[in-house]
């Protein structure tokens, strides 16, 4: 394949990477906290340590169904008969005084009793009535589950920054808690400026587009995690488009728009925003996605995305999803990148970095490969929707043959 330079990478583009760096450094994380309940914690982020109030387990308990006893009770290599004298159930546990040559029945998850110390397990037992045969003995202290064996009262086990996931709501759920303490959901404005635009479901005029930045938007943010204002399309009225952002930096963390920040838009976007915020446009070594705004609109984070849908969705992923991170406290985790066979050519002009859409999946040996989804326009969104990765190509790379070995960034943290 021939490789020609990228006729957009003039002089002076911003690295992806000092962008990020440059954008995080001027965000703060949100102070504000709050108290919710258990059921409603998931996707929250915790605002502070939590420490466990109790042993984990509370208890000695069975790690499975079997017998327990006293270890000393065997004798040696021979088979050893007990008698059993009750039963101790999860939930029900048994209380009376320990016998020598006793055994009770034990079921998974069921307190030991004080004075037996070893649990064999149902399958290498023989029952005859109410006496148990252990013709293989087993470890002293086997299939025990300590109390405090997983961690002990007063231990640190969550961190202020972690966000509570299906896994964390188990953890608190095991040690008791029922309320936890955490940021204040982030608040996002955004809206969509053009005459050209019309409202899903309405009739397309010559000239007119359905408005579908707005809800790809939309539906990141929700996948953000945080609460939303959607102030709809925006007339291609100066002060109509001026009162739109005054609305959202006052009702806002963030305002978050799309288009009319390229140099030779031709709308009223950049010259409000320069008068009534403190906003710098970028021009970054990306694509999609060169354009990018970034700065204070009164006392509201501004972030303007590309118009183009694809460059939209990209600078989204890649610049304002780490800012709303970093603004809700989110502790920072670098993102999963991979490596895979990439299955089919891929066309690149050196010049900047490149975020392709890709299919990653495995190959009969279980083996990462990753596929182009195809066209890659900036305004081929179903390039976005066919895609679960971003196959990251550096500034300088240039075609990529079948078969050689590339970047991957999934979109979620489990592999396919």
């Amino acid at each position: 394949m021939s490789t020609k330079s990228d006729a957009c990478a003039q002089p002076g583009l911003m690295a992806p990477q000092d962008a990020i760096n440059a954008l995080l450094a001027q965000v703060s994380v949100i102070e504000d906290s709050e108290m919710v309940g258990l059921n409603d914690a998931v996707g929250r982020i915790l605002s502070e340590d939590l420490a466990s109030c109790i042993d984990l387990p509370p208890f000695d308990n069975s790690s499975m169904d079997g017998y327990a006893f006293r270890f000393d009770d065997l004798t040696g290599e021979t088979a050893t008969t007990l008698t059993q004298v009750g039963t101790s159930f999860a939930g029900h546990p048994y209380t009376a005084p320990i016998k020598p040559n006793t055994c009770i029945r034990i079921m998974t998850g069921a307190p030991v009793p004080a004075g037996y110390d070893t649990v064999q397990m149902q399958e290498k037992t023989q029952a005859d009535g109410e006496s148990i045969t252990i013709e293989h003995p087993s470890a002293k202290g086997n299939s025990i589950r300590y109390r405090g064996e997983e961690l002990l009262a007063g231990t640190n086990v969550l961190k202020s920054g972690t966000q509570i996931r299906a896994a964390e709501m188990g953890v608190l759920a095991t040690i008791g808690i029922s309320q936890v303490r955490v940021k204040r959901r982030l608040t996002v404005a955004f809206f969509s400026t053009g005459d050209e635009l019309r409202p899903v479901g309405s009739e397309l005029a010559p000239g007119q587009i359905y408005d579908s930045n707005r809800y790809s938007i939309q539906g990141l943010l929700t996948q953000a995690n945080v609460e939303w204002i959607d102030l709809g399309v925006i007339e291609d009225d100066k002060e109509a488009i001026r009162g739109a952002f005054k609305e959202a930096a006052d009702r806002a963390d963030m305002v978050l728009t799309s288009g009319g920040v390229s140099v030779g838009d031709a709308d009223y976007t950049k010259q409000i925003l320069s008068e009534e915020g403190e906003i710098t446009f970028w021009r970054l070594a990306i694509k999609p996605g060169k354009p990018f705004a970034f700065g204070k609109l009164g006392n509201a984070v501004f972030c303007g995305l590309p118009g183009n849908p694809v460059s939209s969705m990209v600078t989204f992923y890649k610049l304002v999803w780490p800012i709303i991170n970093k603004m809700q406290g989110l502790t920072p985790k670098p993102a999963l990148v991979v490596n895979a066979t990439l299955s089919t050519p891929i066309r690149k002009q050196p010049g900047r970095a490149e975020y392709q859409r890709g299919i990653l999946s495995r190959n009969e040996n279980g083996e990462l490969i990753v596929a182009s989804t195809g066209g890659q326009g900036s305004g081929m969104l179903t390039s976005m929707s066919l895609a679960n990765c971003f196959i990251n190509l550096d500034q300088d790379q240039g075609d990529i043959a079948a078969g050689a070995t590339v970047h991957v960034e999934p979109f979620t943290s489990v592999l396919c």
